[in-house]
C-alpha cells in the first residue's frame, strides 16, 4: 500500500525509537521525508535506513526552539519537493526530574523544546500549506504522561499536557484552510533497537525501586509494552487523506494504559 504516495512529511526528533519509526513508516507508505534532529548522526542514520529500503529522505540538523531552523526546514522541503503535506512534532528532551529537584532553567528548556518547538514548526508549516493551498496534517506526539499525574517528571508531563490544548487551538485556527491538527498518544515504549532497549532497562531499573517505584510492564493491561512499529498504522491514518474530517482530537495507542482502573493489577 502507498497511502502517503506523493506526500511530503517533516518529522522532528528522528531517534531510533518513536521518531525514527514514524519517519520510516511514512516512507514505506510512499511519503518523501525530512528527518530532523539536534544530532546530525541521528538524523542521518534515519535517512540512511529509509534510503536503504528504497525511500526518499534527507536530513536537517538543528534546534527546534530556533525559529530560523523551523523556517529553513520548511524551505528546504518545498525547494526540493514543492510543498509540505505532513508535520509530526515529535522532538523532546527526556529530563526526568521532579518539582523539588528540577532546576528552573532546565524546566524552561524542556518546555521550550516540547511546546516552543511545536509552536514554531506548526506555524512555519501552516504558513507554507496556506501558500501552496495544501490541506495538510499536523500531528503532535503526546504521551500517557500528558493525561495522568506522574511524579518525578514535572517538565515532561507539563509540556506534553500543554500539547493537548495546543492541538485543539491550532486545529480551530487552521480549520478554515483545510489543515488538520491532531494529537497522538503513545505510552512507555519497548524500543526495537537493542542498544536503546538496554539503556531503557537501565534507566527504569527493577520494578519497585527508585524514588517513585513504577512497574510499567506489570501494570500493563495488554501484557507487553508497545514497540514503535505498533504506533505507525495510527499515525499513517492521521497523515493520510482518509482522515480528512478528523481534527482537534487525539488517537491513543497505549494498550489500555490510560483506561485501566487505578487499583487493578493485571498480573
Amino acid at each position: 500500500m502507498n497511502r502517503l504516495d506523493g506526500k511530503v512529511a517533516i518529522v522532528t526528533g528522528t531517534s531510533p525509537n518513536i521518531g525514527g519509526a514514524i519517519a520510516k513508516g511514512f516512507a514505506a507508505e510512499g511519503a518523501k521525508v525530512v528527518c530532523t534532529d539536534v544530532s546530525e548522526p541521528t538524523a542521518q542514520t534515519c535517512v540512511e535506513k529509509i534510503r536503504a529500503d528504497g525511500g526518499e529522505a534527507f536530513a536537517v540538523t538543528g534546534d527546534v526552539t530556533d525559529p530560523e531552523h523551523a523556517r529553513s526546514v520548511v524551505e528546504l522541503a518545498t525547494d526540493r519537493w514543492g510543498q509540505v503535506d505532513i508535520l509530526v512534532n515529535n522532538a523532546v528532551w527526556f529530563n526526568q526530574k521532579g518539582l523539588l529537584t528540577m532546576p528552573v532553567d532546565e524546566y524552561r528548556r524542556q518546555l521550550d523544546i516540547i511546546l516552543g518547538g511545536a509552536f514554531l514548526f506548526t506555524r512555519a508549516v501552516a504558513e507554507s500549506m496556506i501558500r501552496t493551498g495544501t490541506a495538510g496534517s499536523v500531528i503532535n506526539v503526546l504521551s500517557t504522561a500528558a493525561w495522568q499525574g506522574q511524579p518525578g517528571n514535572i517538565g515532561y508531563s507539563t509540556g506534553k499536557s500543554g500539547l493537548i490544548n495546543f492541538t485543539r487551538s491550532a486545529a480551530m485556527e487552521l480549520a478554515e484552510h483545510g489543515i488538520r491538527v491532531n494529537g497522538f498518544t503513545p505510552t512507555a515504549t519497548q524500543p526495537e533497537d537493542p542498544e536503546l532497549a538496554r539503556r531503557m532497562a537501565d534507566a527504569l531499573g527493577r520494578p519497585g525501586t527508585g524514588t517513585y517505584p513504577m512497574d510499567f510492564t506489570g501494570q500493563f493491561p495488554m501484557g507487553r509494552l508497545p514497540t514503535p512499529s505498533d504506533y505507525v498504522p495510527a499515525l499513517v491514518y492521521l497523515a493520510a487523506d482518509e482522515s480528512l474530517m478528523v481534527t482537534g482530537t487525539n488517537i491513543t495507542v497505549d494498550g489500555g494504559a490510560t483506561a485501566k482502573y487505578w487499583p487493578w493489577t493485571p498480573r
